[in-house]
C-alpha cells in the first residue's frame, strides 16, 4: 500500500499520523509512506525520527475574519493544492490520511481533484474546522471520542476508533518502573513525583506557576518534572535560578527541568500525578498509563477544544480541571496535595470506562475499507 500522510503544526497532530503510519506498516511491511507538512514546522523534526520522509507545500492557516492577513493566508493554502496536487501525482498514493490542521484543506483539496481517497482522523472531542469542512467528501472520519460523532454532518461516514498512541496498554504494562526511574536518573528520588508536561510547545504561564509554587511551597514529599518546551526553558531555568537566589536555597531537590521528552511512557510510568494541558494525545496517554491528573487547557485552542477534552476524563472520574484563568500557585498546590492523596482505586475504575482496547485495529480496518471502495 502506498500512504500519503498530511500534518503539520503541533505534536496533537503530526504524533497521530506517525502512529496511524505505524499501524498500517505493521501489518503491510512493504507498505510505502511520504509525509506532507510546512518547512519550519514541528513536524520535520518528528517525522523524520520517526523514519518517515516529509516533503512540504506552501499552505495557510485558516482565519475566520475577512482581513488583509487572512486574504494572504487563503491564497498560501490555494498555492498549496498545486504543491500537492505535483505531489501526489509523482507519488501516486492508493490512500490520503489527514489527521487535522490547516494543512488538511489544500492536500485533500488536491485529493478530491485527482480523484484519490482520502481519510480523516480527529483526535479532539471538539472537531476542528479543517475536518468539518472536508468530511463530505472524505471516505471514513475516524474520531478519537464518542462525543466527537454528534459535532460532524457526515454522520453515516464517522467511525469512534479512538485515537492511536505512541505507545499501546500491552507495553505500557510490561515496563518496570525502577528501571524506568534508573534510565530517566530518578532512582534516587524517593518522593511523591508529580510530571508537569504542556505539550510540544511547553505553556509558559504553567511554568511560571510551577516556579512560584516552590517558592512559597518547599514540601519535602513531592518532587517536580517539568518539561518546559525548548523554547521557554533558557528563560524557566533562569528563573528557577532567580529564586533560588531570592530563597538562598537550591531547588534541585524539588524540581528538574527537561525541554522535551521523547519516552513519555517511561514519564508516565515513574509519575504519581500528571499537570498537563488537554490535548487529544496527552488525553488518550493518561488513558492508557491510567494517570491522575490535573488539566488546564489550552484557552486558545479552537473551538475550546481542549476543554470539552477534559471534560471527558473529568467525567469519568479521573482528573480535575483548572482554566488557566483560574490558575494561581494556591488553587494549583492544594489540588495536588488533595489528589496525591486520593486512592487509586476511583481513578482506575474511571480509566477502564473510556480506555478503547483495539483502537489500532479500528483505524487500519477503516482505512482498508475506503481503500477498496
Amino acid at each position: 500500500m502506498k500512504v500519503v500522510l498530511a500534518c503539520a503544526g503541533t505534536g496533537g497532530h503530526i504524533n497521530p499520523a506517525i502512529a496511524i503510519a505505524n499501524i498500517i506498516k505493521e501489518r503491510e511491511k512493504n507498505s510505502e509512506f511520504l509525509f506532507i507538512g510546512t518547512k519550519q514546522g514541528l513536524e520535520n523534526k518528528l517525522v523524520k525520527q520517526a523514519g518517515y520522509d516529509i516533503v512540504h507545500i506552501r499552505t495557510g492557516k485558516i482565519i475566520r475574519s475577512l482581513t488583509l492577513k487572512n486574504i494572504k493566508q487563503m491564497y498560501n493554502a490555494y498555492r498549496g493544492i498545486s504543491d500537492a496536487k505535483k505531489i501526489l501525482r509523482e507519488f501516486n498514493p492508493d490512500i490520503v490520511i489527514g489527521t487535522g490542521g490547516y494543512i488538511c484543506v489544500p492536500v485533500m483539496f488536491a485529493c478530491d481533484f485527482l480523484k484519490i481517497p482520502y481519510v480523516l482522523h480527529e483526535s479532539n472531542s471538539f472537531p476542528g474546522v479543517s475536518v468539518k469542512l472536508l468530511a463530505k467528501k472524505a471516505a471514513c472520519i475516524m474520531v478519537g471520542f464518542e462525543e466527537a460523532k454528534n459535532r460532524i454532518r457526515s454522520k453515516d461516514k464517522v467511525v469512534f476508533t479512538g485515537t492511536p498512541a505512541k505507545f499501546s496498554e500491552d507495553s505500557y504494562s510490561k515496563l518496570d518502573k525502577l528501571n524506568c526511574k534508573k534510565e530517566l536518573g530518578v532512582d534516587k528520588i524517593n518522593k511523591k513525583i508529580v510530571l508537569v508536561t504542556c505539550g510540544s510547545q511547553g505553556a509558559k504561564k504553567i511554568n511560571e506557576t510551577i516556579l512560584e509554587l516552590l517558592r512559597k511551597y518547599q514540601d519535602e514529599d513531592v518532587y517536580y518534572i517539568l518539561v518546559t518546551g525548548d523554547k521557554n526553558y533558557i528563560d524557566i531555568k533562569k528563573k528557577k535560578e532567580e529564586i533560588e537566589k531570592d530563597i538562598n536555597k537550591s531547588l534541585d531537590n524539588s524540581i528538574r527541568l527537561e525541554k522535551f521528552v521523547y519516552d513519555m511512557e517511561k514519564m508516565y510510568k515513574i509519575s504519581d500525578l500528571c499537570v498537563t494541558r488537554a490535548g487529544a494525545m496527552t488525553i488518550t496517554e493518561l488513558t492508557i498509563s491510567k494517570n491522575r491528573a490535573i488539566l488546564i487547557p489550552l484557552p486558545s485552542a479552537a473551538e475550546n477544544h481542549q476543554f470539552y477534552n477534559a471534560k471527558v476524563l473529568e467525567k469519568a472520574g479521573n482528573g480535575r480541571i483548572i482554566e488557566q484563568k483560574d490558575l494561581n500557585a494556591e488553587k494549583l498546590h492544594t489540588i495536588i496535595k488533595e489528589m496525591l492523596n486520593f486512592s487509586d482505586k476511583c481513578y482506575l475504575d474511571g480509566m477502564s470506562k473510556i480506555l478503547v482496547n483495539d483502537v489500532n485495529e479500528r483505524i487500519y480496518r477503516c482505512i482498508i475499507n475506503a481503500v477498496k471502495k
